[in-house]
């Protein structure tokens, strides 16, 4: 056997649902004293399985801590039989995930674990991505007063925003303090929660209607600081260029933001 057939053999083995192997493949193997060839070949299989849910765990643990240890492993099983891992880092393993979610449970079921599993990406993603040059107090300190009507910002490379219907932010920080369960229900309102890395910390925070659609209308519509101004005249009459400021701040003092290159 060719040193590329056997680690193809290897491999279909490790993906099988079985633990037992083929038995040409164990016949290319040699047992010890102590251990023979099925028994090694079961170890392998049964760990690799093992290591693979123990970093969705990892990545998920609020799902987990919300499942509870047996239907987080079958959940997990499945998936990685459904999605055997295809990167060669294991950071990516739990990218399909959410949407695994929703192909294997009733529509009913479903959305708030699906919102969660999104959730709890959210994070891995702005802990991985670019580190991008987001704009700092001092730089709005320098920026001349005629250059302020026109400056146009988009969100750092780290930013994830989730659109949440669920009390989802609630369960995820009642598995991080490992208390009880606060239970799963809708939410009177959705709300926006950001997801950020700053500093090389991730951080998050949900945002009222309010703030969201105007971060919204700066970042993905491409208002300017006029046109923030003047959309917050309708609710804040005179009082719109304070708020606006007052947001702002808290987004550049947060690493929300880059200068948008005009």
């Amino acid at each position: 056997m060719r040193l590329t057939d056997w680690q193809l053999a290897f491999e279909e083995h490790l993906l099988s649902q079985a633990s037992t192997a083929n038995s040409s493949f164990a016949a290319s193997l040699l047992g010890g004293p102590t251990l023979d060839v099925q028994t090694g070949l079961a170890i392998y299989h049964n760990a690799y399985l093992s290591r693979l849910q123990e970093v969705l765990r990892h990545d998920f643990g609020a799902l987990w801590y919300w499942l509870g240890d047996d239907e987080f492993a079958q959940l997990t099983d499945a998936y990685v039989r459904r999605y055997p891992s295809a990167h060669y880092s294991l950071r990516w393993l739990g990218e399909r995930l959410p949407a695994f979610i929703t192909e294997c449970l009733m529509p009913e079921q479903s959305p708030p674990l699906v919102e969660l599993a999104r959730l709890e990406w959210a994070f891995t993603l702005a802990f991985d991505a670019p580190q991008g040059e987001p704009l700092g107090l001092n730089d709005m300190a320098q920026l001349p007063p005629e250059d302020w009507p026109g400056l146009q910002v988009t969100l750092a490379p780290s930013v994830q925003q989730l659109l949440c219907h669920f009390n989802t932010v609630a369960i995820w920080r009642a598995s991080k303090g490992e208390s009880d369960f606060p239970g799963s229900h809708a939410l009177e309102l959705a709300h926006i929660c950001l997801v950020w890395r700053h500093q090389q910390v991730c951080n998050y925070r949900t945002l009222d209607p309010a703030q969201a659609c105007a971060l919204a209308g700066m970042v993905t519509t491409g208002w300017n600081f006029s046109e923030l101004c003047a959309e917050l005249a309708v609710t804040y009459g005179e009082g719109a260029p304070l708020q606006a400021v007052t947001w702002l701040k808290q987004w550049i003092q947060d690493g929300l933001l880059e200068r948008r290159t005009p």
